[in-house]
């Protein structure tokens, strides 16, 4: 097999398909190296300001070579060692030979892959962040500038009160801001792993150091450069696996919001009343020409099933770590951390994509409210009937037979119910203004001031805290 064509071998589609190369790039290997290099450049750099025996001349060489990667040379180390932080550090050695005796001085496995991953887990969190504040910013214009529209709210799928199409939205967005509370609760409450060392006693660094004191403010140094402020009281030799749980469940509340709002849309589209955008050229199906489907959201729903999915299993490896830590944890961290990133990374540019260039049919939703719209009414009817001088009693006996008329022409002949005509018809109603009462707006409540407020005292604020980030291109690439 040729191993230089990419077509010859898998290829992810959250790379290929649907994560944006930001993030792409966050979970690649050589990120994840370099973060590597940069806390060991840290440590030892910490080290000599502390007192050990490393010269100036070997941080200069490291940071010369930092960003100097011979993947090549590490894969042929590890092809020996079956260990692949020990590869780098040999791979890291060659490049940087007078530094190579003060590489990973006191350290473990742990005090650099741990700390890397919490680095990039945080920073991937910032990326979330910033995609869940333009989702968030999308359909508060959406919700604003619909805000007055009636649209047929439905209960169990089926026909209830009205409510406004900003309404609805609002309520779609309430969801994404909800998330990005909870995702920027999971960044400010990260903690640096800290260099605690095979057990988490920190006995290789008290030896290596000799004072409890400089033990300590080597980790807060270096937590401090890579922006910690808080650092893990105690570990055994990895930090709890439960980190990694709760970040894959707060993407996963992420993924539970997606879903929500694109089959919502997904069920709309079929009502003809809203649509994602569908392009000129765009073909919705292979055999049917006339077909809009509705691709985005069903690629979101299903990205979103399997972020949902992830969850059991950083739990399943948490709940499984023996005592000081074992290695079942790894094989399956390098999975499921960066697919349920990417994962939500590709699915947040289609929901912001789809946000941004919804569309709405106000003919057919004005349709459908005027199609439901007599039974709502009634009690409306009623009201003023009695007002005008009649007979509740006897008004009610009326609408009664007048409904149950028009409920059998639509079930027996197949026709539009003709409820509002019968009772227009209906001498007994010849004072009730039917204008007035059966206009929609008196039957949405508050769902207006409702929506203003919501984007007042929510949308708003985060608007403004990343203002900076908002409008972040969103175009689908396939």
């Amino acid at each position: 097999m040729n191993r230089m064509d990419p077509h010859e071998l898998y290829s992810s589609p959250l790379v290929s398909r649907n994560a944006t190369h930001e993030m792409c790039v966050l979970f690649g290997q050589r990120q994840r190296v370099l973060t590597w290099r940069r806390l060991w450049l840290a440590l030892a750099q910490q080290q000599r300001r502390l007192g050990v025996p490393i010269s100036a001349k070997q941080i200069a060489q490291l940071k010369a070579t930092l960003e100097k990667i011979d993947f090549r040379s590490a894969q042929k180390h590890e092809a020996r060692l079956r260990h692949d932080v020990m590869a780098h550090l040999h791979a890291w050695g060659e490049a940087a030979p007078l530094a190579k005796p003060i590489l990973h001085l006191g350290a473990t496995s742990a005090d650099i892959v741990d700390n890397a991953d919490l680095i990039i887990m945080r920073e991937a969190l910032e990326q979330t962040a910033v995609w869940l504040a333009n989702v968030i910013d999308a359909l508060g214009w959406f919700a604003h500038n619909h805000r007055s529209m009636p649209t047929l709210g439905l209960t169990h799928y089926q026909p209830a009160q009205l409510t406004t199409v900003g309404k609805r939205a609002a309520m779609w967005c309430s969801e994404f801001v909800n998330d990005l509370a909870e995702v920027e609760h999971r960044i400010r409450t990260m903690r640096f792993r800290g260099f605690k060392g095979a057990t988490g006693t920190q006995a290789s660094f008290m030896d290596l150091l000799g004072d409890r004191r400089k033990v300590l403010a080597l980790e807060r140094s270096v937590a401090s450069e890579f922006g910690f402020t808080q650092i893990e009281p105690v570990t055994g030799q990895t930090y709890t696996r439960k980190v990694d749980a709760q970040v894959v469940s707060t993407l996963a509340q992420i993924a539970a919001s997606v879903h929500k709002l694109a089959n919502d849309i997904r069920l709309l589209s079929g009502r003809r009343e809203i649509e994602e955008p569908f392009e000129s050229e765009q073909v919705g199906s292979s055999s049917m020409p006339y077909k809009r489907n509705p691709m985005r959201c069903e690629r979101a729903t299903g990205l979103a099933r399997l972020v949902i999915s992830l969850v059991t299993s950083p739990l399943q490896t948490a709940a499984e770590q023996w005592f000081e830590r074992t290695l079942d944890d790894s094989s399956n961290k390098r999975i499921t951390i960066p697919e349920a990133f990417l994962a939500i990374d590709g699915m947040l540019k289609l929901v912001t994509n789809v946000a941004r260039g919804l569309v709405v049919h106000p003919k057919v939703i004005e349709a459908n409210v005027r199609a439901e719209l007599p039974q709502m009414a009634t009690e409306a009817i009623l009201m003023a009937g009695v007002v005008a001088g009649g007979d509740r009693q006897k008004l009610h006996e009326r609408i009664r037979r007048h409904a149950r008329a028009a409920s059998q022409r639509v079930t027996d002949e197949g026709a539009a119910s003709d409820l509002l005509e019968r009772l227009q018809a209906d001498e007994a109603f010849a004072e009730v203004d039917f204008e007035d009462v059966t206009d929609p707006r008196r039957f949405t409540g508050l769902a207006i001031q409702q929506t203003l407020a919501f984007v007042r005292e929510y949308v708003e604020p985060i608007r403004r805290r990343y203002r900076q980030q908002l409008r972040r291109d969103a175009e689908l690439t396939v």
